[in-house]
């Protein structure tokens, strides 16, 4: 199943300038799916990381595939979606392996690794072509969006 723009931003609290998922193809609903970005050469951190080398920065990736795993996870929600968001919490063993340039087409996999009660575990990959550019594992809460309290 494939989401797109308008539909990621029923699922997901994010707008541009800080929306990183151009789409996404579930292919588990909660548990594993895919998510697109092309970054274009006037995105506004281009201009100062670098202005001589415009790189993508590293928390933009983490961020795109923390999004990524938000989208596959509010997909899966049943009830009250509307007052339901999913908060980032942690990322751990993070590693960069090439720079993401202007125009660069980037896929986003992740994959659940577990979750307890409201705290989900996730790994991610970006890729450009089949070239590894970004890996990590992180972790994200549901909350109450009215109230911010954790289901």
């Amino acid at each position: 199943m494939i989401v797109k723009s308008d539909e990621i931003k029923n699922l997901l609290p994010h707008r541009e300038p800080f929306l990183f998922v151009d789409k996404c193809e579930i292919i588990e609903v909660g548990i594993k799916a895919v998510g697109y970005r092309k970054f274009l050469p006037n995105e506004f951190f281009f201009k100062g990381h670098f202005p001589e080398l415009p790189i993508v920065p590293g928390v933009i990736l983490i961020e795109a595939l923390a999004q990524t795993a938000g989208i596959v996870v509010s997909k899966g929600f049943d009830e009250n979606k509307e007052d339901k968001t999913v908060l980032f919490t942690s990322v751990s063993e993070a590693r960069f392996r090439k720079p993401v340039l202007p125009n660069d087409d980037i896929s986003l996999e992740v994959e659940k690794l577990n979750n307890v009660k409201s705290v989900y575990k996730f790994y991610g990959l970006a890729k450009k072509n089949s070239t590894k550019v970004c890996e990590a594992k992180f972790s994200a809460m549901i909350t109450n969006k009215s109230s911010s309290e954790i289901l």
